[in-house]
């Protein structure tokens, strides 16, 4: 293959242009932003399945304490009811008295038990409401932060997608003095070696910085300024400048 030594070396303007976007790509994947992103992803959804659960436990409890309550409600009716009909006189044998006094004691009783599961119930409850609290002011702050992180994320995207839509332009404008056949060639080495050409700097290839045999610096001195040479080693295109060292 052939191609002027001026349009060769445009070749290497196109390879650096393709190293600068291979960094913006490297520093978009690589954003700081992206790691704290999930970090703070997982800690909101760590905290929001916190909440949800302790949310259900202080529900239950609620529910327990209404239930509870009740419980007490009932009793202290019946207390209530069996005290007016002891007040009443309503109540003349004896037994009968003893019994209703007997039922009213068992009542109080059972009033005060009930009592202190009801406090124990609400002791539990506001310990649990507290929680849900605290879980979710924890849950709002990795929202915020994993909301701030994610503006940052977008802000950096933004930048760097300017100056690759920059470099893409310019890098169409170089793509588009070379020859088809050389820019084909060009593309297939970037692909299979991440970088399509490189310069002979100093008797070595650039690309992968093996210094050139004597022999193969006088192979290259020998062939033609419009040769397309390929360096032995990484087989990538060698463009000649004047700084070769030929």
């Amino acid at each position: 293959m052939k191609a002027a030594p001026e349009v060769q070396k445009r070749l290497l303007d196109l390879a650096e242009l393709d190293a600068t976007l291979d960094r913006l790509a490297h520093r978009r994947r690589t954003l700081p932003e992206l790691a704290e992103i999930d970090e703070q992803s997982k800690r909101y959804a760590r905290h929001a399945t916190e909440v949800i659960e302790a949310e259900t436990e202080a529900g239950d409890l609620a529910r327990e304490q209404t239930k509870a309550e009740a419980d007490v409600d009932t009793v202290r009716i019946r207390i209530e009811r069996n005290q007016q009909r002891l007040d009443s006189g309503a109540v003349s044998s004896a037994r009968d008295l003893a019994s209703l006094q007997s039922e009213i004691t068992s009542l109080h009783k059972r009033q005060s038990d009930l009592e202190e599961v009801v406090l124990e119930i609400m002791e539990r409850r506001e310990a649990a409401d507290a929680r849900v609290t605290d879980l979710i002011a924890r849950r709002d702050e990795a929202l915020a932060t994993l909301t701030e992180a994610e503006a940052r994320r977008d802000a950096a995207f933004a930048e760097i997608d300017k100056e690759a839509g920059d470099v893409r332009s310019r890098r169409a404008a170089v793509a588009a003095e070379l020859p088809a056949d050389l820019l084909k060639l060009y593309e297939r080495l970037r692909e299979q070696y991440g970088v399509g050409a490189a310069m002979l700097q100093a008797g070595r290839c650039q690309g992968c910085k093996v210094a050139l045999s004597i022999a193969e610096m006088n192979q290259i001195k020998a062939a033609a300024p419009d040769e397309v040479l390929r360096c032995e080693e990484c087989r990538r295109i060698l463009v000649r400048t004047a700084e070769s060292g030929l």
